[in-house]
């Protein structure tokens, strides 16, 4: 019998089915957010990180770099449970379109659908693909687009006890 760390919480590549939604929980961004992740990237724009520059501009203030709050989209989605354990890969970013800039105190979250599910047999997985939407605390869509997941196969042990 293969052994797991321990038992995987997330759902299995089969119990995917297209149609289905979640929402994340919320998460407000920080400068220490901008800060760090300038840092990481060595993206450290006036847009980002010069308060007197960003309020002179028609974002009238600093916004958070975009690929942060992806990054930050993509632990929301993590957190849920719903990958944990079973999550392969994220594979492919399709479509992404930033709406509206994010600023620093906004909280922000992901509303997820599941749009298509693609079994590879080779790999004992599959491939879910997400349409997600980011809104901030006004409920105004931020960003939006596709993630391409590789989700794990439910091992033959465990079929039958789920």
């Amino acid at each position: 019998m293969k052994q797991f760390p321990s038992m995987p919480r997330g759902l299995w590549f089969e119990e995917f089915e297209p149609g289905q939604h979640l929402v994340t929980a919320g998460r407000t961004v920080t400068e220490a957010d901008i800060v760090n992740f300038a840092g990481l990237s060595g993206d450290f724009s006036a847009i980002h990180t010069d308060a007197v520059f960003a309020s002179s501009t028609g974002y009238g203030g600093r916004a958070a770099h975009g690929l942060l709050v992806f990054s930050i989209v993509t632990g929301l989605l993590v957190q849920t449970g719903l990958l944990d354990g079973t999550l392969g890969a994220f594979r492919e970013i399709k479509n992404w379109i930033f709406k509206k800039p994010v600023y620093i105190g906004d909280t922000i979250r992901a509303e997820m659908e599941i749009l298509e599910t693609q079994p590879l047999k080779k790999l004992d997985s599959g491939l879910v693909r997400l349409g997600l939407r980011v809104l901030n605390q006004e409920d105004e869509l931020v960003m939006t687009g596709k993630l391409e997941t590789l989700v794990l196969g439910m091992p033959n042990e465990i079929k039958g006890k789920r």
